[in-house]
């Protein structure tokens, strides 16, 4: 339903956008296999162009995406370090390759990285605070407090430049000739989950071409009446590399926050989707046994 209500913006925009997302079962994030069959059967039974299947980007998610090469929309979830965006990019490309060899059209398929931000200063700023706690030299807490909330956004800033190194270089200028589509970058997870921050923080941060927001709605409302449009994307970005190294010297590994955000994103998924079925059989039995009750009132003698 949600895309054919969505339908009118897909042809509309010759299959940019209109795009509605499903996820494979998140109990299946360490399972290839399993994914990739979940992935055909979501394909299969929603039947409509403009449909995205969800894959984590797991060590074991990553293959999956090469289903881009049967014609499937692929929406990667669950990103939140470069290496795993590059391998994301990679198998899309890879995909993308196997169908030219096989002489077959790429010029409908879509799909986007994406990418999650506040939730990476969530787990960062942690430990920043702790170690501000711990130390008692006010010059170590001068040097610590300026990189609170700053991971993130410098993560996904490293991550557009990326982007663009990539899709607009000659590997891709071949698939382009062929009506080939960017994976764009999708920055999901920002509103500002610290209330010290402005409510568009993230969002007036991360504005540049060829990218999607998937902003909640109260961070929607909040842009529309103060945020501030401009390419932001490209702004700052020597600092932006700068605060990530002064990261590392303090001793707050990138690597690990991002690995720590993808185990604990995966676990949140299990839960939300357990939570979701649990619901769903529940409402399923009542309406059942609604079902023969009236059919048992009703019955002749």
């Amino acid at each position: 339903m949600a895309a054919d209500l969505l339908a009118p913006v897909f042809e509309k925009t010759d299959g940019t956008d209109g795009f509605v997302s499903l996820e494979c079962s998140p109990l299946l994030a360490h399972d290839t296999a399993a994914t990739i069959e979940e992935v055909h059967r979501l394909w299969r039974v929603l039947d409509r162009k403009n449909v995205m299947v969800k894959i984590p980007a797991t060590y074991e998610g990553f293959p999956a995406i090469q289903c881009v090469y049967e014609g499937i929309n692929i929406n990667v979830t669950l990103i939140f370090s470069l290496q795993s965006y590059k391998k994301t990019i990679e198998a899309y490309l890879r995909g993308l390759e196997r169908r030219v060899e096989d002489g077959k059209p790429i010029d409908r398929i879509a799909s986007v990285a994406s990418f999650f931000v506040s939730r990476i200063d969530t787990a960062g700023d942690k430990r920043l605070q702790e170690r501000i706690a711990r130390t008692g030299s006010a010059v170590e807490k001068e040097k610590l407090e300026p990189l609170l909330g700053r991971m993130a956004i410098a993560n996904a800033k490293t991550a557009y430049q990326i982007f663009k190194e990539v899709f607009h270089s000659k590997r891709f200028a071949t698939f382009r000739t062929r009506g080939a589509r960017v994976q764009r970058p999708l920055w999901a997870s920002t509103s500002a989950k610290n209330p010290a921050y402005p409510d568009v923080y993230y969002v007036e941060a991360l504005i540049g071409p060829e990218t999607v927001n998937t902003l909640p709605p109260g961070t929607l409302k909040a842009f529309q009446d103060h945020g501030r449009v401009r390419i932001s994307l490209e702004e700052k970005l020597e600092e932006e590399a700068a605060v990530l190294a002064r990261l590392e010297e303090v001793g707050i590994k990138l690597d690990e926050v991002t690995q720590q955000v993808l185990d604990e994103g995966v676990s949140l998924f299990f839960r939300s989707f357990e939570k979701l079925m649990t619901a769903i059989k529940s409402q399923g039995d009542e309406i059942v046994s609604g079902l023969r009750s009236s059919q048992s009132a009703t019955a002749p003698d």
